[in-house]
């Protein structure tokens, strides 16, 4: 093989192998769209990170709502085994000291519909939650340090709907417009860190337009 073959050859085998980390490093590059991760933000961050949300809240297992631990038999064939977006999300609202709809006020079964309602009823306003705008928006505030969920809500009130919480991140305004803000979350699979449109595909006419977004925030 003549030399400049090989060194062709060589050179385009270490840009393949190099591609992943430029492709990190170009989009870390990009400014964030909805501002840095404030001191805040990182504290909610480790709250999120310390749920162990891929080990625990898993489906298919009946589940203690609060600790995402099996909290039944392996044979139990019952209601409430399929998945756990709502009692996961209630679990980090407990967990840094914010109400949003739980047990026992609703049960397990179909809770994230009921959340959805909730959030935007005067009950939900009054204790303290607001609509968001946008995910700009949703992003900028968990990355300021305020717990926001993104929840859907399903127009047959048989079938579940599904909430999941924004993380904090940088968050390249490309990224965000195609994908949504960053999301932890429990569902048919359970992500510690994954985007809105992912966390979501589950759901046909969830993402983008038919999740809505909510914010409260969390004492220092």
């Amino acid at each position: 093989m003549p030399a400049t073959v090989s060194a062709k050859i060589r050179l385009l085998m270490i840009l393949v192998l190099a591609a992943p980390g430029i492709v990190r490093r170009a989009l870390c590059a990009e400014p964030s769209c909805c501002g840095p991760v404030s001191e805040q933000g990182s504290r909610l961050l480790s709250v999120l990170d310390g749920m162990n949300v891929e080990s625990l809240w898993l489906a298919r297992e009946h589940v203690n709502w609060e600790t995402g631990e099996p909290d039944r038999g392996p044979d139990y064939t019952g209601p409430g085994r399929s998945t756990h977006c709502s009692a996961f999300a209630a679990a980090v609202g407990k967990r840094l000291g914010v109400y949003m709809l739980r047990p026992p006020e609703h049960g397990q079964v179909l809770l994230a519909n009921a959340q959805a309602q909730w959030f935007r009823s005067p009950a939900g306003r009054q204790s303290g939650w607001r609509p968001v705008g946008d995910a700009h928006e949703a992003q900028s505030l968990a990355n300021r340090g305020s717990l926001v969920v993104v929840v859907y809500e399903s127009p047959d009130p048989h079938r579940p709907g599904h909430i999941a919480i924004v993380r904090p991140a940088h968050r390249p305004a490309r990224l965000l417009e195609e994908n949504g803000p960053e999301i932890i979350q429990a569902g048919q699979r359970n992500h510690t860190k994954t985007s809105t449109k992912v966390g979501f595909l589950a759901h046909p006419g969830a993402w983008p337009g038919g999740v809505v977004f909510y914010a409260h925030p969390i004492a220092p």
